[in-house]
């Protein structure tokens, strides 16, 4: 008997019957890589996502989700594991999430370890910080772990010519994303026989660099009229060390000046962008129309989330590895069998650690005996979009001003962001003391144009943030809002 065949005995979300007995409903996984939340969903009209707009309308968009590290090792590393960056101590490539806490139980392995039948495809944990590419941290999964590698026929993907885009008239499998969809297909039809549930994870990797996609999704675009990024500056008052020169373009052979790319090359970055996000886009709808061809929808979670987000050029800069807006916020929609409030957005601050105890408890699952989890739930959002379980996202990454290393942690309320650059622990340096703060009013000042720290005017919201840092993170959590 197969486990679609059982959910007719189900009763929705924490009370679907499987075959032996557990009320345990499937759990679609999608991780995207690089994705910033320039979707339909999110309000883009330039974007053409069909695919993620329709999870939407099923279920509820995170508008204020921000990562733990706008790098993807270390924040795919929270996110799977549930802890902060500095619980686990992976803060880079150089340190690996099993080394550093061996015992730790894993989102897909806690699953795992309830009875499901956990399998993967494609980029789901960045294999720098965990086991290596071909396993992916192999206590996470039932079966070997299947990356998509690249088909022998791929150009500038197989080829490593390390340009920042490409515009080929090639099918969709030409490229690792469409490899990843086929993959899907073929592991859902398989998990459709199982008498069990499942949790399939799906990692895409567009729209991250290089843009390539195949010709129609760029011809979908107009370049003329993309917009660039409306101010380009840095912010006044900020301390320059907390920009970045986009350094990952050089690996794309893109030497521009600093903070002053050409126009014509930033049209060139954007188009690509959006025509990645969409080819990307297509690609998981062929796995949504798998998922409903198998009777598998009305039975299944679906979340998508992406690991981080991207500057498109705002402040002058391109790429990630910023505690900023573009750089923390990242898309989250979360849809479940018989969710009440589909269709529905969320203005609350929330974060990546809040996806593990989110996850566990819309399939019934206890909470991992052997650590605690620093997320809270979303449940209570999920039933009520107007609630909030925390007052502020923490992000954080690390900076060097003229030798002084730093650990910048961000806060991100609904409408503030406050930010410390804290000294670290290096020889010769004591911790903890700050070395310089930015605040951002997205109310007044949504493009992050002025660093309103030191001015008087804001004095009252810097004490208060002082004040809410001070309880510890454990004191962020609560449905009260504090103002910020």
């Amino acid at each position: 008997m197969s486990f679609k065949k059982v959910v007719a005995l189900g009763v929705g979300i924490g009370g679907v019957v499987s075959a032996y007995g557990a009320a345990k409903p499937n759990v679609l996984f999608i991780a995207v890589d690089d994705l910033k939340p320039i979707l339909g969903c999110y309000g883009d009209s330039q974007a053409i996502t069909p695919n993620i707009d329709r999870i939407a309308e099923k279920g509820m968009v995170f508008t204020n989700n921000h990562c733990q590290y706008a790098l993807c090792g270390p924040t795919r590393a929270s996110l799977l594991s549930g802890l902060r960056p500095d619980t686990i101590g992976c803060v880079s490539f150089k340190t690996k999430m099993r080394d550093l806490k061996p015992n730790l139980t894993a989102l897909p392995q806690d699953f795992k370890n309830n009875g499901y039948f956990v399998t993967g495809i494609g980029k789901i944990y960045d294999y720098r910080c965990c086991d290596g590419m071909s396993t992916q941290d192999k206590a996470s999964w039932s079966e070997p772990f299947t990356p998509t590698g690249l088909p022998k026929h791929c150009i500038k993907e197989n080829k490593k010519l390390k340009t920042p885009t490409e515009c080929a008239d090639v099918p969709d499998n030409t490229y690792n994303d469409g490899l990843a969809a086929e993959l899907a297909i073929k592991k859902l039809k398989k998990l459709a026989k199982m008498d069990k549930p499942f949790f399939l994870a799906v990692g895409f990797k567009k729209p991250h660099l290089p843009f390539s996609a195949p010709k129609k999704y760029w011809d979908m675009y107009d370049r003329d009229s993309l917009k660039l990024a409306e101010y380009q500056k840095k912010p006044v008052g900020a301390p320059q060390f907390a920009l970045q020169d986009s350094w990952e373009m050089k690996a794309y052979n893109v030497h521009e000046k600093p903070f002053a790319f050409r126009k014509e090359l930033q049209k060139e970055l954007i188009h690509g962008y959006y025509a990645a996000t969409t080819y990307m886009d297509a690609q998981l709808g062929k796995v949504l129309d798998e998922l409903k061809s198998l009777g598998l929808e009305n039975n299944t979670i679906i979340i998508l989330w992406g690991d981080h987000g991207w500057h498109l050029g705002d402040h002058g800069m391109w790429c990630k590895h910023t505690n900023y807006e573009q750089a923390t916020r990242s898309p989250l929609i979360i849809s479940y069998p018989g969710m009440k409030n589909a269709g529905t957005k969320s203005d609350s601050p929330v974060e990546h650690i809040d996806i593990f105890p989110t996850l566990i408890e819309l399939a019934g699952l206890e909470k991992p005996t052997n650590q605690e989890l620093e997320g809270t739930s979303l449940v209570p959002i999920l039933k009520d979009p107007k609630a909030s379980v925390s007052k502020l996202a923490i992000s954080q990454f690390t900076r060097n001003d003229k030798g002084v290393k730093l650990m910048g942690y961000t806060y991100r309320g609904k409408r503030y962001r406050y930010t410390q650059w804290l000294t670290t622990s290096e020889k010769g340096q004591t911790p903890g003391q700050i070395h310089a703060e930015e605040l951002y009013d997205y109310v007044k000042d949504p493009l992050e144009t002025r660093n309103e720290a030191n001015n008087p005017e804001y004095k009252d919201i810097v004490e208060r943030f002082k004040k809410e840092i001070a309880n510890g993170y454990k004191g962020l959590v609560s449905s009260e809002d504090c103002g910020l």
